[in-house]
């Protein structure tokens, strides 16, 4: 019969404490201190204490063990994933729905938990939270929390969202702001539906949340040319007007709190045309992970990265980007060329496979990608792949590895952090390889 709590250790880290107690891969821990776990956070928080006493089944043997924690050094267990709380909403921009058949598994799962929300700052509506799931956020504190709130007006929101008996979203911030814990929150940008008027509102609504609210993310819909809802992309005008709309909300805000709070992502102000605010006007960059800020940082960095002489030797170096970060990366990689003989040509790939209108690079497949640098290639050492293209097993979207993509292409093809500094280490490490 499965029991409703226990998590399997997946690895133990070598030299670690727990493998020193002697705890293995398979076992599975029931509790901490009397207190059942659930999943991995219910360990990080129960087991916080100082001396812990751990239930666990091995096989078909419950054993008991006892540690004392050192607070400078991590238990050393990695867990297995849970199981994942899923979307039951309709959403009318639902990316997963507009994605084809064949790419790789995990893309298709509509997750929709808190807990991933917390641990790895995925988005949530707060549609299907129960009691235990709300007491449970407020007796660990988990905070904080990344919401998809789009609009504040209920109608509007349920009828984006595709589900009628959601309940009022402004209920749902209020009970975490009473709770003191923190949030940040996204909008997705749709023309027609909350853009304009409905925006000014829903900002309005949601900076009375401060200090409990950290960010709002203004981002435009993305809309690949598999979508079946009538949707129109954001298009430049539309980009102008939300940013117009942000920054009088920044300026209020700036006066009142020392906080601009809401922010237009990246993309948004490319499709306007409009310059970047400075790096410092992003604070504590909450939501860079949802690519608010993350062309401001990356110039910034590369402003103050300091180059090595002649590091690549004269070798020829080539790398790829979406469309809408290719004048940023080419700015970079010619200033290493004329200062620093670097030979490092950058290609931007056009999305064919999601359709024109998604310019990010972390959406690009590994066909695309192959298709366009093919022709180019000649007389290159190696090809450096941004590692936002890449999953944790090294696959693009459409599940071709990096080796594939080597192979096809005939040189060897090598993964770098997507940063200045991890694009000019790439380099050198390239270099020394030869």
């Amino acid at each position: 019969m499965q029991v409703e709590y226990g998590i399997e250790i997946a690895n133990i880290n070598k030299g670690s404490m727990a493998e020193k107690i002697g705890l293995l891969p398979g076992d599975l821990l029931l509790s901490v201190n009397s207190r059942k776990l659930r999943d991995p956070i219910d360990f990080m928080f129960y087991g916080a204490d100082e001396s812990l006493d751990i239930e666990l089944r091995r096989n078909a043997k419950v054993i008991n063990v006892k540690i004392r924690r050192d607070s400078n050094k991590e238990i050393g267990i990695a867990f297995k994933p849970f199981r994942i709380m899923t979307c039951k909403n309709n959403c009318i921009f639902c990316f997963i729905k507009q994605l084809p058949e064949g790419l790789r598994k995990s893309l298709y799962v509509k997750d929709e938990d808190y807990r991933l929300s917390f641990l790895y700052g995925n988005y949530i509506t707060m549609t299907n939270l129960n009691k235990k799931d709300r007491k449970r956020i407020i007796e660990q504190r988990l905070s904080p929390l990344y919401i998809s709130v789009h609009s504040t007006n209920k109608t509007l929101r349920n009828k984006l969202i595709g589900n009628l008996k959601a309940p009022d979203i402004l209920k749902e911030l209020k009970f975490l702001a009473e709770n003191k814990l923190r949030f940040n929150v996204q909008i997705v940008l749709c023309p027609e539906y909350n853009d304009g008027r409905e925006l000014q509102k829903t900002l309005s609504n949601l900076c009375k949340f401060y200090p409990y609210i950290l960010s709002v993310a203004v981002v435009p819909v993305g809309l690949t040319v598999y979508r079946k809802q009538n949707i129109r992309p954001v298009e430049k005008q539309d980009a102008a007007r939300a940013i117009e709309i942000i920054r009088t909300f920044q300026k209020r805000l700036i006066k009142r709190h020392g906080n601009p709070i809401v922010y237009g992502s990246d993309e948004l102000h490319l499709r306007a045309e409009y310059p970047f605010p400075s790096l410092k006007e992003y604070g504590e960059l909450h939501q860079i992970e949802n690519g608010v800020g993350m062309v401001p940082l990356f110039m910034n960095l590369a402003k103050k990265l300091k180059l090595p002489k002649n590091p690549s030797s004269r070798k020829k170096f080539i790398t790829f980007t979406g469309v809408s970060f290719y004048p940023f990366l080419k700015k970079f990689a010619e200033k290493l060329t004329e200062k620093e003989n670097v030979y490092l040509d950058v290609v931007p790939v056009e999305n064919k496979f999601f359709g024109f209108s998604i310019t990010v690079t972390g959406l690009l497949t590994g066909r695309d990608i192959i298709k366009t640098v093919f022709d180019r290639i000649e007389g290159h050492e190696t090809i450096l792949i941004p590692d936002v293209v890449l999953n944790e097993d090294d696959k693009f979207l459409d599940d071709i590895s990096i080796n594939n993509v080597g192979e096809t292409l005939g040189i060897p093809a090598k993964k770098i952090k997507s940063t200045p500094e991890g694009l000019l280490k790439g380099i050198s490490e390239a270099c020394q390889s030869h």
